[in-house]
């Protein structure tokens, strides 16, 4: 089988950047561009983060820069989960590449447009990016093969009682995105929250012993700290179940359902509705994912970090735009 051509599209963000890492790993998969989101933090930090990653991970691709806001709804950001620099935790190096001069949705449409296989979208933050190109370039829709997305909640969201942080941030776009016609894999909190990683697995992926390995581990350390806090057992990795879905479906159970989305009201707004009983006559429009092997999952994440380079020598680099040292 030949990869899988593959754009990600996110706002890193700690279960972003593990995404990235699962995506980089897998021969499986094609990474043809990088696109950042604003959601976790600002479009300033999450490119700057997104090139970081990108650098610790060897991505190489092209890398562009998303919009600066929602379409229409004001931005908001989650300092409280990934902290100040929106991947708060261990050093990283500085980048070692640059953003493309064109926009996010330009360099989207120019992949799409240049391949001769048909694109899956990667998107594990806000879906403002890939509405926007939706908007712009509808005559590229025959070229998305599918979006395999991080968003939503069927039975419940996070960020409110109905809605989940990705689609709440921007639910004009996620409404656009679900009404596309293209096809959708949804990693929502259903599947999500039970993907969870273990104290003990932090442990196994730092006994790896490569930079990846240990930088991955105090991801995951950071990320706990928040989710222990709300009684998890373990570390939620959210957006690696959308790219771990391409690469190993076999670990998933899923529905078809029609999804909407909910762009008004004063307690529902962002909530992703689910006709999961057919109650109506709506053709289903995503593929949810309902449950995952858990033990499967985490190995997949073991055995990813497994596939980068030995421990490389390190040194000290001048201190970062965000005040922090990195290592090259």
């Amino acid at each position: 089988m030949n990869p899988i051509p593959i754009i990600l599209d996110g706002d890193p963000g700690h279960d972003d950047a593990m995404a990235w890492m699962l995506a980089q790993s897998s021969p499986l998969l094609d990474i043809r561009a990088v696109t950042s989101s604003c959601g976790n933090q600002t479009i300033e930090k999450t490119t700057y983060n997104a090139l970081r990653v990108m650098t610790l991970l060897g991505i190489d691709a092209p890398m562009a820069k998303g919009r600066s806001g929602p379409l229409v709804a004001k931005t908001m950001n989650a300092p409280t989960v990934h902290g100040e620099s929106g991947l708060d935790g261990p050093a990283l190096p500085e980048p070692a590449v640059s953003p493309q001069s064109m926009t996010a949705v330009e360099l989207m449409a120019k992949v799409l447009s240049e391949s001769a296989e048909r694109v899956t979208l990667v998107p594990t933050g806000p879906l403002t990016n890939v509405a926007a190109l939706l908007l712009s370039h509808p005559e590229l829709k025959p070229n998305i093969e599918r979006i395999s997305l991080m968003g939503g909640g069927i039975a419940h969201g996070n960020w409110t009682p109905a809605a989940e942080f990705n689609i709440l941030v921007d639910p004009e776009a996620a409404d656009l995105v679900f009404r596309s016609g293209v096809p959708i894999t949804m990693a929502g909190l259903d599947v999500t929250e039970q993907a969870l990683i273990f104290p003990g697995d932090f442990e196994r992926i730092r006994a790896v012993g490569n930079d990846v390995a240990l930088v991955v581990a105090e991801w995951l350390e950071f990320f706990y700290r928040f989710h222990r806090e709300k009684g998890y057992a373990g570390a939620p990795v959210h957006d690696a179940v959308a790219v771990a879905a391409l690469i190993a479906p076999e670990l998933f159970t899923a529905e078809e359902m029609h999804v909407s989305v909910e762009v008004a009201g004063d307690y529902c707004r962002g909530m992703t509705l689910g006709d999961r009983y057919h109650a109506t006559d709506a053709t289903p429009n995503a593929r949810v994912l309902m449950g995952v092997d858990r033990d499967g999952f985490a190995r997949l994440l073991v055995d990813a970090v497994k596939t980068y380079s030995a421990p490389a020598a390190r040194r000290p680099c001048p201190p970062s735009p965000h005040g922090k040292e990195v290592l090259s």
